[in-house]
């Protein structure tokens, strides 16, 4: 299952860089000497961005937005500004929003 969830990841690492290319953006991955670590962190050249994780089972959506909450809290937003969004790239399910905020995407869902 391990395997299968680095597979689905890539792919829609690959799906992210299509579409913000499309955008005129990138996509990053973001890892620091804590152990924080978001899988994709998509910049707009007007300077929008938003942190995805991307979680294949919809049993660990709650992971992936622990760890975007973790990180917009460690993350200096004076410099940065502040997300335009923070989402759970999930592989299936529905897309909704939590109560804290974080953004839940079906993988089928995603559009420039």
């Amino acid at each position: 299952m391990n395997l299968l969830g680095l597979l689905f990841e890539s792919l829609v690492i690959r799906d992210l860089r299509v579409f913000a290319h499309s955008l005129d953006g990138q996509v990053m991955h973001y890892r620091d000497n804590y152990g924080l670590e978001v899988d994709a962190v998509v910049q707009l050249a007007d300077g929008r961005w938003g942190a995805f994780e991307i979680k294949l089972g919809a049993g660990l959506v709650d992971e992936g937005a622990e760890a975007l909450l973790r990180f917009r809290m460690a993350i200096d937003t004076r410099k940065s500004g502040e997300p335009a969004v923070l989402g759970v790239i999930a592989g299936t399910g529905f897309g909704y929003v939590r109560p804290d905020g974080v953004v839940v995407i079906p993988v089928g869902s995603l559009a420039p």
